[in-house]
């Protein structure tokens, strides 16, 4: 299992990940689950994955060692003319990948699931933000709904309900983001450190920050305790139910 978030904001664009792999008890790995293709002052593109762990990579080995078109040429993440493009690509290659090897997948019981998030800006189009499913179709983040998440995503999804908005800064982004990671580590032993994070401001055409946060990062640990603190704090400050005079009225 693994938790992924990203977010489309006015001012860009934050994405965080964890890397912990879960095939059962014994099974406890590390693996990266964020993949960034970057070519500075022409594109940025990031894709996050989660899912079956053998598909993925092989999703990302492809979109990286190119995907022949109908007349023969090869296309990577470094060449698609557009972002739009890219989730097409991305979506080709989980149909191909499902083609080699879902019918064997389903013999020995395993399902075929696989998810991504795709974000990014190629020089003279809009930044953009795509999820991407098992079947290889795809949505696109909106105004109205500025977010995605893949893995497990109940944990960290009432604080982007709450608070995230479209105009919300990269600060904030970024902020919530971590909030959002914190608690699912805190819930779910299936997701784990470390984590990695990207920021990107809009048409910068290079990442503003990519990096990983480890157990020790001492940002992280400052904004997960004040962030408990906080709760509890509102918690003691909410007003006591009388129960006496609900009592009497019923």
């Amino acid at each position: 299992m693994t938790y992924c978030v990203g977010m489309l904001l006015s001012s860009g664009m934050v994405m965080v990940s964890d890397s912990r792999t879960n095939a059962g008890m014994d099974h406890i790995s590390t693996f990266r689950k964020m993949h960034v293709w970057e070519t500075p002052g022409e594109r940025v593109i990031v894709l996050m994955t989660a899912g079956n762990l053998s598909v993925s990579q092989t999703v990302v080995n492809l979109l990286k060692e190119g995907i022949a078109d109908s007349d023969g040429t090869s296309e990577t993440l470094l060449t698609v003319p557009s972002m739009f493009r890219a989730a097409q690509l991305v979506g080709a290659a989980v149909r191909q990948v499902h083609a080699l090897y879902g019918e064997a997948l389903e013999a020995e019981s395993r399902t075929f699931n696989v998810s991504f998030i795709l974000g990014g800006q190629i020089a003279g189009r809009g930044l953009r933000l795509f999820q991407i499913y098992s079947a290889g179709n795809f949505i696109e983040a909106t105004v109205e709904t500025p977010f995605f998440q893949v893995g497990e995503t109940k944990y960290g999804k009432p604080i982007l309900d709450r608070v995230l908005q479209y105009d919300t800064p990269l600060t904030g982004g970024m902020k919530i983001g971590l909030i959002s990671m914190d608690s699912t580590l805190r819930s779910n032993t299936s997701v784990g450190l470390p984590l990695n994070l990207v920021v990107y401001e809009r048409d910068k055409m290079a990442l503003t920050i990519n990096r990983t946060i480890r157990e020790d990062d001492p940002y992280f640990n400052t904004i997960r305790h004040m962030w408990s603190d906080a709760l509890h704090n509102a918690y003691v400050d909410l007003p006591e139910p009388d129960w006496r005079q609900t009592a009497l009225q019923v």
